[in-house]
């Protein structure tokens, strides 16, 4: 019984341990490229106003 708990033990640590590595590559491969570029839209949209206040002020 002693094997079968360390087994059962290391299995679900194993698991999760896979699990969180999952989400991790998930989030750096998907999510933050997404929000980078949402980033750099919001960037170029502010650039984009100043220069925009600029030309009129002139």
């Amino acid at each position: 019984m002693e094997h079968f708990t360390k087994g059962l033990i290391v299995g679900v640590l194993g698991t999760v341990a896979a699990g969180v590595g999952a989400l991790l590559t998930f989030k750096k491969s998907v999510v933050d490229p997404i929000e980078d570029q949402e980033e750099k839209f919001e960037e170029n949209r502010k650039r984009a106003m100043r220069k925009s206040r600029a030309a009129h002020h002139g």
